[in-house]
């Protein structure tokens, strides 16, 4: 067998599965062929990787697999770290590599762990605590980009002639449009009763702040936009905007209603200029078919298909979640972060195509992971 292009590797395994041709797309894009024909492994003698129990060549490069991968179920797995190239690994095998990085990589990128029992947060979020990557505390870290970094070391150095394109870095703004503005284009109550509540609790920083807003004397805190617009053009920059349009203030929904005019000349101006999506209510978390009205409502006012999503409060449950967004329609999804501490949350920097442990297969949802909210660094 023999490639026209040379970064193309051939992978042998005994059990092809969804999950390790995933992983393996993650590793390698599509630059690789899979195959559980040993005969054809063994006589082939360009870029190959061996990952099964035993070694079959002295030529290939030899990952031992841990057994996950082989798996079609989630159960509690044993994972012990130790340290290879001064990075955390774990699933110890043997091999060329002490571990099986294929699993490894799979059980970080799918946040397998969240699929376990697990006590959750105040918000009745995933906590961070529960997490591998802070118990070990490499959850500052893109693990799985590291090791991958290093495994390409491994293969450039058994085989010369590979030589795959680097990923190039991009850094994109995302703003979740919570409260759109401080004082302004709320209902009348909403504001008296703020104006008193300062008054009686001698808060006379925000009262004059308030009173000045109205008065035209000063612009709205909130009102950051055309800074925000400034910045983009400066640094050439392509954010996304997520807009929380509850028709029901309650809880932690707090906006402006998203019949209000100036709600809709704002989500107008920002998709005349910019990507939107929608940033799902904390009610909609509650009740599925709320999800389904915000994201229409959105598409009525930007008048255009809304594919991104952000949740509010990052309050999402795997793998509910995920699904409930592609059912409505969402492609790319923006909550795969914490709102609680900044860092990786599934130890991997790049977007991906998320994968269904439950139902064991990869899906058209677009994960692009988040590293830093401000919020976090606040409070």
């Amino acid at each position: 067998m023999h490639f026209a292009d040379i970064n193309v590797l051939l992978v042998y395994s005994p059990h092809i599965t969804p999950r390790l041709n995933y992983i393996l797309k993650i590793f390698f894009g599509n630059n690789f062929i899979l195959t559980d024909n040993r005969e054809i492994f063994f006589e082939h003698h360009e870029i190959k990787i061996n990952y099964s129990f035993d070694r079959i060549s002295l030529d290939d490069l030899w990952i031992q697999p841990c057994g996950l991968l082989f798996q079609d179920d989630v159960k509690q797995q044993i994972v012990e770290s130790f340290t290879w190239n001064t990075l955390k690994v774990f699933f110890k095998t043997e091999g060329n590599i002490p571990f099986d990085i294929f699993s490894a990589s799979f059980y970080l990128i799918t946040c397998y762990e969240e699929y376990l029992p697990h006590i959750k947060d105040e918000y009745g979020r995933y906590s961070h605590v529960n997490s591998l990557a802070f118990r070990e505390n490499f959850l500052n870290l893109p693990l799985v980009n590291l090791w991958m970094k290093e495994f390409k070391k491994l293969l450039k150095a058994e085989f010369p002639s590979y030589n795959p394109a680097d990923k190039v870095f991009t850094f994109i703004p995302t703003y979740d449009i919570d409260i759109a503005y401080a004082y302004l284009h709320k209902p009348v109550l909403n504001n008296l009763g703020g104006f008193y509540k300062e008054l009686f609790t001698g808060k006379w920083k925000q009262l004059s702040e308030r009173a000045n807003v109205f008065r035209g004397s000063k612009k709205d805190p909130f009102d950051t936009y055309q800074w925000l617009d400034n910045m983009h053009v400066r640094y050439k920059l392509k954010p996304i905007y997520f807009f929380l349009i509850a028709e029901r203030r309650k809880s932690y929904d707090k906006n402006i209603s998203p019949h209000n005019k100036a709600m809709h000349n704002l989500i107008q101006q920002h998709t005349a200029k910019y990507e939107v999506g929608i940033h799902p209510s904390w009610q909609s978390g509650d009740d599925e078919k709320v999800l389904s009205q915000e994201i229409q409502l959105l598409s009525e006012i930007a008048q255009k298909v809304i594919a991104n999503s952000r949740q509010h409060y990052i309050r999402m449950d795997l793998p509910g979640t995920y699904r409930r967004l592609i059912e409505n329609g969402i492609k790319d999804e923006h909550s795969m972060g914490y709102g609680s501490i900044n860092g990786f949350r599934n130890s991997y920097c790049m977007a991906h195509q998320w994968f269904d442990l439950e139902k064991n297969k990869t899906t058209n949802l677009i994960v692009h992971p988040f590293c830093y909210m401000e919020a976090n660094s606040f409070f």
